[in-house]
């Protein structure tokens, strides 16, 4: 590739460096989409889905999700795994003296 950096003002440098990076997800998505393929495609040559041999490879792209263990008892629509950060309701109810016990399914 022929481009001559050093002649170009900074915002023609700012204007190709915002298309190269758009280029560059833009590869990365395809690269991914073709491992994930071949991937699947290798698994499926002795007889398995990708998601029976790689349960956290089937929780990456979106198929598995963790149970909720603890729900808001004043909102039950409002739960949590038990995973990550606790939600605010938790922390306001274990403030409160309530036992995370209390809080379980």
């Amino acid at each position: 590739m022929g481009i001559n950096l050093e002649n170009m003002t900074r915002k023609d440098l700012v204007d190709l460096r915002d298309q190269v990076e758009k280029a560059l997800k833009g590869a990365e998505a395809r690269e991914r989409k073709q491992a994930l393929k071949a991937a699947e495609k290798a698994a499926a040559e002795f007889g398995f889905s990708l998601s029976e041999l790689s349960p956290s490879a089937a929780g990456a792209a979106g198929l598995t999700k963790a149970r909720a263990k603890y729900c808001n008892p004043a909102d039950p629509s409002q739960t949590w795994t038990g995973r990550g950060r606790k939600p605010r309701w938790v922390h306001e109810a274990l403030a409160s003296g309530s036992d995370i016990t209390d809080l379980e399914i």
